[in-house]
């Protein structure tokens, strides 16, 4: 009775996540069809559908250059790479996102609580934000390298 009373209320926590986002608006929206159309598979899972990409599967986990990355949804600018470490994790990390980039939800899809941090134009998953950063925040933006396009300083 107990093990069916939580898989119950775990079902329905996994099932409360997608109304939670269809609630929200934000300033660039589309249909799901222009969404499939702009993006690749990949790109859709992970950036509509909350997926991840494969740890150590993105070139932006290696870019070092000087430069913006921004959302490949709507092109804001979201992380200036001064911002980008070495987390080890196998996704690009930051410790900080530039002002009033992203937004952030509570997630509780694996059982647990994390903060999902999504674009707060166009609401595209971006990954997840965890507390075992380096300083100045303490911060770690662990981000899908395929919800990212990197735009390189002038002379980088």
């Amino acid at each position: 009775m107990i093990r069916r009373s939580f898989l119950t209320g775990a079902a329905a926590l996994a099932l409360a996540a997608p109304r939670a986002r269809a609630a929200e608006s934000f300033e660039v929206t589309r249909s799901e069809a222009e969404w499939k159309a702009m993006l690749t598979d990949l790109e859709y899972r992970v950036m509509r559908r909350e997926g991840t990409e494969r740890a150590f599967s993105s070139p932006l986990n290696d870019e070092k250059r000087a430069g913006v990355f921004h959302c490949r949804g709507c092109d804001l600018a979201l992380y200036d790479a001064a911002t980008k470490f070495d987390s080890g994790t196998g996704w690009p990390s930051f410790w900080q996102a530039r002002p009033g980039a992203v937004g952030t939800r509570a997630d509780r899809k694996l059982l647990m609580l994390r903060t999902e941090v999504h674009c707060r134009r166009c609401g595209s998953h971006l990954g997840h934000i965890f507390d075992d950063g380096p300083p100045p925040t303490g911060k770690r933006h662990c981000i899908n390298g395929v919800s990212l396009v990197f735009r390189p300083a002038e002379g980088a």
